[in-house]
């Protein structure tokens, strides 16, 4: 009798949260951070993950085969009888026999040399090498739910390694492990160690590192670009937005040595600041870092990029930093790349940028410009693997909790500008001018007509991407203030002294057929709503709830902790307390 009223009292103390493949065990108490609002990083992290095991298999079968090839070649010319060559190919298939990993550099730098050795039926080569399932680190992981979705639903995946310095944390991770069956048992195991000191430990030993932090990453990120194999990626998430996007510029400084700038296009900078933060870390150790993937949604960032070692390829960071200067007047922004490249006789010169690519005063609105960055001006995604996510997520609709969500957002960014950093906003521009605005598909279509490209954005609904310089922009706004006349205003005003000047380019507003993109004309959803309300980060585990959280956790969720603290116990709770009475009375 007391055995059962000891597990009823137990029960009572947790409940079964169920995510995807996994099911997690949740003290009432707030010991152990949990966020619902994550479901959207973790599948997000999941669609991810499968695609690089598919890649990463596709890139060491055509390594594979180009050894092969290259085997074949040598065996050729060994057939012709040079001595030298003979000599030169003996020595291959003794190094092959060996089993040691050597790869061209050219493909070193693509391909993950995390291999292990399997006869391979040809003539000239004695071992075939098999990759072995990806090793993944999780960092940070609190009750273990990421590291358990990722055994259980990653097909091919490894070994998972879960830490955290939280012995509550830990203990909890374990029971969830437990809790979990014989899957997660075989392939998840959890450690109490400082994520930093186990990452510095244990160099290049993982293919997948995954840091989602409470807040920012920073103190992490020499450690984890270490720990990464070379071709692995590292996934990696910022929640510390208000930093990122200039409430705190000194502060984004000391932690991601760039400084933000407040303009529409502050979430997207916060993910160029991040990018340039892990390729600024990378460097030290001669890496660099290729972005596959880059998000905003909810509330934080999350990166994904794979991580090369190469001194040569690693020159060119210069050429992918920019400082932004944007007009505290009309908020025109322009881009000063760090660095330049001369090609001279096959070789190449690495210089310092021109500069500078602004005057003192705006040449739209006379103002000043804040100086921003270092950010990275490159590619934030790459296509290729933006459309094999996408498919994939399509493809596997059912088992993904948040599908409409991150679908929406991996179609949005399909179809973004690749080569365009920062963005537009089509309102922002208006409010200068005080005028109507034009619909997103009038101006999208003066854009295009004019000879240029422009796109959407994933961060912004009203963000536009495009490669017209913002001389063009303000001439195809000044026709629409001609067709639409606004109020006279001060002359000192930006507005005013935009619209004093003629336009050089003459608008032409007649629909384009580009003017939709292929979402927009199938109608497919883009930007959804939050699926509940006081939808966003939730408390930092050992927090207390107070009253002070309504705002935050919703007055339910707070009113119902507060009586429960004060004795009175929630309804669901006691009619729990009462079916366990009742069943232990018939037993």
């Amino acid at each position: 009798m007391k055995a059962l009223e000891t597990m009823a009292e137990d029960l009572a103390d947790f409940k079964i949260i169920k995510e995807g493949a996994a099911e997690i065990l949740m003290h009432a108490k707030n010991e152990v951070f949990y966020n619902k609002t994550q479901v959207n990083n973790r599948d997000m992290s999941i669609a991810v993950l499968r695609t690089f095991i598919s890649k990463r298999r596709e890139e060491h079968e055509a390594m594979l085969s180009k050894r092969a090839h290259s085997t074949q070649k040598v065996s050729k010319k060994d057939a012709s009888g040079s001595s030298l060559e003979k000599a030169s190919s003996d020595f291959l298939v003794n190094s092959k026999s060996d089993r040691e990993c050597e790869v061209p550099e050219e493909i070193s730098r693509d391909v993950p040399c995390d291999i292990s050795d399997e006869p391979m039926k040809t003539a000239d080569v004695k071992v075939r090498k098999e990759l072995k399932p990806p090793r993944v680190l999780e960092a940070l992981s609190a009750s273990g739910l990421r590291a358990l979705r990722y055994a259980h639903e990653v097909e091919g995946i490894g070994q998972v390694v879960a830490l955290d310095n939280d012995q509550v944390s830990v203990d909890a991770c374990r029971r969830n492990i437990k809790f979990n069956g014989s899957i997660a048992i075989s392939k998840v195991e959890s450690h109490l160690v400082d994520a930093r000191v186990y990452m510095l430990s244990h160099p290049k030993e993982f293919d997948v590192v995954d840091l989602d932090p409470y807040g920012s990453p920073s103190v992490f990120l020499d450690s984890a670009v270490q720990s990464v194999v070379d071709g692995g990626i590292l996934m990696c998430t910022a929640t510390d937005m208000a930093v990122l996007c200039g409430g705190n510029g000194e502060v984004c400084y000391s932690k991601y040595g760039s400084y933000p700038l407040r303009g529409k296009y502050c979430h997207e900078m916060a993910l160029r600041i991040l990018l340039g933060c892990i390729e600024s870390h990378a460097n030290r150790y001669k890496r660099y870092i290729v972005p596959v993937l880059s998000v905003q949604m909810d509330f934080y960032v999350r990166v994904f990029v794979r991580i090369y070692t190469s001194a040569s390829a690693m020159k060119n960071t210069p050429l992918k930093l920019s400082y932004v200067y944007q007009c505290t007047g009309c908020d025109s922004f322009h881009l000063q790349p760090i660095g330049r490249t001369i090609s001279k006789n096959n070789s190449v010169r690495y210089l310092p940028g021109f500069g500078p690519v602004v005057p003192q005063e705006c040449n739209d609105c006379g103002k000043k410009f804040n100086m921003g960055g270092p950010i990275w001006s490159a590619s934030i995604h790459d296509q290729e693997w933006v459309t094999s996510i996408l498919e994939n997520v399509k493809s596997m609709k059912d088992s993904y909790p948040a599908y409409d969500r991150i679908s929406a957002v991996l179609t949005t960014i399909s179809e973004e500008l690749p080569d365009v950093p920062l963005f537009l906003s089509l309102h922002n521009l208006c409010a200068t001018l005080k005028c109507t605005s034009p619909s997103a598909v009038i101006f999208r279509s003066a854009v295009i007509n004019a000879g240029y490209r422009i796109s959407g954005s994933h961060v912004n609904p009203l963000g536009l991407k495009s490669d017209a310089p913002m001389h063009v922009i303000w001439d195809i706004m000044r026709c629409w203030v001609k067709n639409h006349p606004v109020k006279a205003q001060a002359p000192e005003q930006p507005g005013s002294v935009i619209l004093a000047k003629e336009p050089i380019l003459q608008a032409n507003f007649a629909r384009a057929m580009a003017s939709l993109s292929k979402a927009q004309a199938k109608k497919v959803a883009r930007f959804l709503p939050n699926p509940e309300r006081h939808w966003g980060p939730k408390l930092r585990a050992g927090r207390q709830i107070t009253d002070k959280h309504i705002s935050l956790l919703g007055p339910e969720v707070v009113n119902g902790h507060l009586s429960h603290e004060n004795g009175e116990e929630p309804d669901v709770k006691r009619q729990k307390t009462e079916d366990t009475a009742n069943l232990t009375s018939t037993s």
